[in-house]
């Protein structure tokens, strides 16, 4: 059973409310890059640069950062173990915006953490994300949230994204 509680427009107003924050904590857009964790939080860390360029007049670096080989409920593997740093500007001295979709156990965020590191020593690491839907397994919290969806452990949650999904909207799925 699928039940869509945000839809495109709703979903427009959490980016933009995420993007007025970022502004509002970091006094600005100065030194801060966006890092959107692939996939969705790649689109989403890019429709926000979008919107801080219309603000604020200025473009921000976007990086992409796929944490495939940082998780840490994948087998080892040597063909995934980390090589190179995977983003095209360093973090060094940066105020690095980490981006997903999604919040839940926070595994993915720490795996993300452990990514970034390889291109040297932030300035400061904030988390923003679409929805924090709750179910925490480490001590990780959004510094953004676009949405606050309670969820039951059984349940999912898809955020479809119209560059990949051909629409915007985030549903409650419940496999049971």
């Amino acid at each position: 059973m699928q039940k869509e509680v945000v839809d495109s427009m709703a979903l427009k107003r959490a980016l933009t409310r995420i993007t007025y924050e970022i502004i509002e904590q970091n006094k600005g857009i100065r030194d801060v890059v966006l890092v959107g964790i692939k996939t969705r939080g790649v689109y989403i860390a890019e429709r926000i640069a979008e919107r801080l360029q219309q603000l604020e007049d200025a473009q921000i670096p976007v990086g992409e950062l796929d944490i495939t080989a940082f998780r840490d409920d994948q087998p080892l593997n040597a063909a995934l173990a980390p090589t190179d740093y995977q983003l095209e500007f360093g973090v060094a001295d940066k105020r690095v915006i980490l981006i997903d979709d999604v919040l839940f156990t926070g595994r993915t965020i720490r795996a993300a953490l452990d990514a970034l590191m390889g291109g040297g020593r932030p300035q400061s690491i904030s988390l923003a994300v679409l929805v924090d839907r709750g179910h925490r397994e480490l001590p990780i919290r959004a510094d953004f949230i676009g949405k606050n969806i309670p969820t039951a452990r059984q349940e999912r949650i898809k955020v479809s994204m119209a560059e990949i999904d051909g629409h915007d909207g985030i549903e409650i799925i419940n496999d049971n």
